[in-house]
C-alpha cells in the first residue's frame, strides 16, 4: 500500500527502485531478498521493522543500498526525528560505494554544512559531477548553481546556467524551476526573461505550484511576455488551489479587479465569489502587517457588495482548502 504521503511514495519509487535498476549486480546478491523485505515494510509504513532490517544489512554486509536508505530515514524523518548529521553519515558511506543519488545527497551535506558537518563546496562540486556521471541529471543543476555563485569553483555564470539547462532538457523538473529563477534575477548578470518564462512554463505544465505562481506573476507584470491578466489569473489560481500561499492575495486581487459585467456594471457573481474566497484565504496566512491590512480592506469592500447568504458556503470552502493545505501562519 502506498501511503497518503505522495512525497514518500514518489521518493520511494524514484530513490529506491531506480537505484536497484542501476545496479543489476545486486540481482544475484543474496542480500536482495532482505532488501526487498525491508522495502516492503517501508512501503507499508512499518518503519521500525524496515529500519532494523536495513540497518542489519548496512552494518553487517556493508550493503550500499541499505546505507543510502538509512540516510533517507534520517533525512526525511521516516518513523524517527529528522537528523541531518546521521543522514549525511550514511549518505557518505553509500557515496563512497558509488550509489549515484547518495553522491548528490552527500554533496548537499557538504555544500550546506550544518551541525557537525563542515562546509566543503569544492568537494561538493566533485561529488555533484560524480553523481551526474553516474546518471543523476539533477546533480548537473546543483553543480551549475555553484558555478553561478562561484562557491567552491571559479565563478562562471554562463557555464552554470548551461549545466542546469542540461538537467532541465533531461526533464528534471526542479532544475526547470531553478532555471526560471536564475534567468529571472538581475544579480546573476545573465538575466533572460524570455528563457525564464520558458522554463517556468515547462515546470508549470508539470503541475508544480511554485512555477505556476511565477508564471502567473510574469503574465501579470509583463515580464518576458506581453501582459495577460486572464493567463495570470489562471496560473495564479492553479498555484493557489495547490496550496501555494503566496498566490492567494494576487489571485484574489485579480478577481476583484476583473472587468465589470457590461449589463450590470458590476463584478460578475463568479468573480465576486472568487475574490472573497482567495482574499479570505490570504488573510488567514499573511504575516506582513501592510499586506494583511490591504487584504482586509478589500475583503470588507467585497463583503459589502456580496450577498450575505454566500458567506457561510464560501467560508466552508476556505476551511476545506486549509484542511488539505494547512496555513504556515502560527
Amino acid at each position: 500500500m502506498c501511503l497518503k504521503n505522495t512525497r514518500f511514495c514518489s521518493f520511494l519509487i524514484i530513490g529506491l527502485i531506480i537505484i536497484f535498476a542501476s545496479f543489476p549486480c545486486y540481482a544475484k546478491n543474496k542480500t536482495t531478498k532482505e532488501l526487498q523485505t525491508a522495502q516492503s515494510y517501508l512501503s507499508k509504513g512499518e518503519y521500525d521493522k524496515a529500519y532494523a532490517l536495513y540497518h542489519q544489512v548496512a552494518v553487517k554486509k556493508k550493503n550500499p543500498l541499505a546505507q543510502f536508505t538509512l540516510g533517507l530515514f534520517f533525512h526525511l524523518g521516516w518513523g524517527r526525528p529528522v537528523d541531518q548529521f546521521q543522514a549525511c553519515k550514511w549518505f557518505e558511506k553509500a557515496a563512497d560505494n558509488n550509489i549515484p543519488a547518495a553522491a548528490q545527497f552527500f554533496a548537499d551535506c557538504l555544500k550546506n554544512g550544518g551541525k557537525g558537518i563542515p562546509k566543503d563546496p569544492g568537494k561538493a562540486a566533485k561529488l555533484y559531477q560524480k553523481a551526474a556521471d553516474l546518471g543523476i541529471k539533477s546533480a548537473l543543476c546543483s553543480l551549475g548553481e555553484l558555478y553561478v555563485t562561484g562557491n567552491g569553483v571559479p565563478k562562471d555564470v554562463q557555464k552554470g546556467i548551461s549545466l542546469c539547462e542540461q538537467a532541465g532538457k533531461a526533464g528534471v523538473v526542479p532544475a526547470q524551476v531553478r532555471l526560471g529563477h536564475l534567468l529571472k534575477e538581475k544579480d546573476t548578470g545573465f538575466q533572460d526573461l524570455g528563457r525564464s518564462f520558458y522554463w517556468f512554463s515547462i515546470a508549470a505544465q508539470a503541475n508544480v505550484p511554485e512555477a505556476q505562481y511565477y508564471l502567473g506573476i510574469m503574465f501579470k507584470d509583463g515580464m518576458g511576455i506581453a501582459k495577460d491578466m486572464q493567463s495570470a489569473r489562471l496560473w495564479l489560481e492553479r498555484a493557489a488551489s495547490l496550496g501555494y500561499q503566496s498566490a492567494y492575495l494576487p489571485v484574489g486581487l485579480l478577481y476583484f479587479n476583473s472587468p465589470e459585467d457590461p449589463e450590470t456594471g458590476k463584478l460578475s457573481a463568479h468573480d465576486l465569489a472568487k475574490s472573497y474566497l482567495w482574499l479570505s484565504a490570504a488573510l488567514r496566512q499573511i504575516s506582513d502587517a501592510e499586506a494583511s491590512k490591504k487584504a482586509g480592506m478589500i475583503l470588507t469592500q467585497v463583503g459589502q457588495i456580496m450577498p450575505e447568504t454566500w458567506k457561510s458556503d464560501l467560508d466552508a470552502k476556505v476551511d476545506a482548502h486549509f484542511k488539505s493545505f494547512p496555513s504556515d501562519k502560527p
